[in-house]
């Protein structure tokens, strides 16, 4: 990792506009109306980072499409997060390999957090040479330049060069959606858990300013945004390396008085940082959704302080419990791990019993996935893999209950919900806390609120009518 994070300048920022303009001219004078493809795995951050690639390939003349077959260009941005999801890509980006042949004239770039791995790199090198480009996420805002550059040069290009990491703003952005909104506050993270991928390849916490949030949430709000979530890898240290004189906390109620009839969610929430003031600050705010994703990861004090998190399990607790008197009606999500390094028995039935003390809505299980690069490859991991199975099935058994327990409580109940969209001929909505229900209804309540009575649940969703 070298340098400082950095802001990119306007100048920068009108080269690569440039190239963009140099790209749609290309293809006009080719008399082609040329096509793009972007395949995205991963987190939300991914997400809105395949929205701002969109927009930059739509600056640049393509039409978006839904498919890589016969599309001039194909962007695969990738997630590092698991083992399983890097094999993944690779065998999608080996199948892109017939694609190209029916297509000769197809251009292939992969980026994302898999780009800021060495190893993946000197692979996609030395065995993937159908790919033209590589650029890590510290080189997204560069994403024209590179596109120009393989378009007209006809050689292979790799942005991947190893950074702290930037702010670029006024990229453009081809949002998926018009009701629900990404708006990233951040980027990177500093909290290097011994298991996490994240810092190495996204660089260090770099929180964007406060105005440019400020300005995007309104944009989003005018063009018909109902819901915006705040991304960031840990949102509760927003801030603190600005010289604004704002936190999180003041972040939040900044964008909750911005005029309209939104909802606000966000995520990640590190428990590290979390804490009374942002609690308050949930119960207060009527358009603060009353959720949080508070990811826990173990049960276990000793496992706690192995993955560095910084907490152990009476401080989470203790969090929750605050959280909670503030909030009663607070939906409570979070991740955990099973199988950790050195994972005892007692110590995955601590995370089970912290599981059921808390009573989580939902969870986001996981089996331990070793990230080379990271300290806790390294770690001595006796325990079978059959082992783990076991202990990831018994968990997820007792999560299923517990979420089942929780929506069946729910029935008979009137929430407010937005209306999001269809699956088959039913109507689907979010209540507040996140909670997917499925009614029939008039496509016309499509992006509204609407008040839905619960008549049904299952242990994944609930089912409802239209309140009188």
């Amino acid at each position: 990792m070298t340098g400082k994070t950095s802001v990119i300048s306007q100048e920068q920022l009108n080269l690569q506009k440039a190239f963009c303009e140099k790209t749609a001219a290309y293809w006009q004078n080719e008399g082609l109306a040329p096509t793009a493809y972007v395949e995205t795995y991963g987190c939300q951050q991914n997400e809105a980072d395949s929205e701002k690639i969109r927009g930059m390939l739509i600056a640049s003349g393509y039409i978006i499409t839904g498919a890589a077959e016969g599309a001039d260009v194909v962007v695969m941005n990738t997630c590092a997060i698991r083992e399983h999801a890097e094999q993944r890509v690779f065998g999608n980006l080996g199948a892109l390999s017939h694609t190209k042949r029916r297509h000769p004239g197809q251009k292939i770039f992969l980026c994302g957090c898999m780009a800021g791995e060495d190893a993946v790199v000197n692979r996609i090198k030395n065995s993937y040479p159908h790919v033209d480009g590589v650029f890590s996420t510290h080189h997204l805002w560069q994403f024209p330049e590179l596109l120009y550059r393989v378009l007209t040069g006809k050689k292979r290009v790799f942005f991947v060069e190893d950074e702290a990491g930037s702010i670029a703003e006024g990229i453009p952005q081809a949002r998926d959606n018009t009701l629900k909104a990404w708006v990233s506050i951040m980027y990177g993270c500093n909290n290097f858990c011994t298991y996490c991928i994240v810092p190495y390849v996204r660089g260090r916490e770099r929180s964007r300013r406060p105005e440019d949030i400020l300005q995007e949430c309104r944009d989003v709000i005018a063009k018909g945004a109902r819901e915006i979530t705040l991304l960031g890898q840990n949102v509760n240290s927003y801030g603190k390396d600005l010289d604004a004189g704002i936190d999180f906390s003041d972040l939040l109620q900044q964008i909750a008085a911005i005029p309209g009839d939104f909802l606000i969610r966000f995520m990640t929430s590190h428990p590290r940082d979390a804490g009374k003031k942002l609690f308050d600050t949930m119960a207060a705010e009527p358009k603060i959704a009353k959720q949080l994703h508070l990811p826990f990861q173990s049960g276990s004090s000793r496992v706690l302080k192995a993955m560095n998190r910084h907490y152990d399990r009476e401080k989470y607790l203790s969090l929750v419990e605050y959280a909670k008197s503030v909030m009663p009606e607070l939906v409570l999500t979070s991740d955990v791990i099973v199988g950790f390094p050195g994972e005892t028995e007692e110590e995955f039935e601590e995370t089970l019993s912290l599981i059921e003390k808390v009573r989580y809505d939902s969870l986001f299980t996981f089996i331990f996935s070793p990230r080379i690069g990271t300290p806790a490859a390294k770690m001595e991991d006796p325990t079978p893999k059959e082992e783990k199975n076991r202990r990831f099935d018994k968990l997820c058994a007792l999560q299923n209950a517990i979420s089942e327990e929780i929506h069946s409580s729910y029935v008979g109940k009137t929430f407010r919900c937005l209306v999001d969209g269809k699956d088959k001929d039913l109507l689907t909505a979010r209540t507040e806390g996140g909670r997917l229900v499925r009614f029939a209804g008039d496509d016309s309540l499509i992006g509204n609120f609407a008040q839905i009575t619960i008549t049904g649940s299952g242990t994944w969703s609930l089912s409802g009518t239209l309140a009188e």
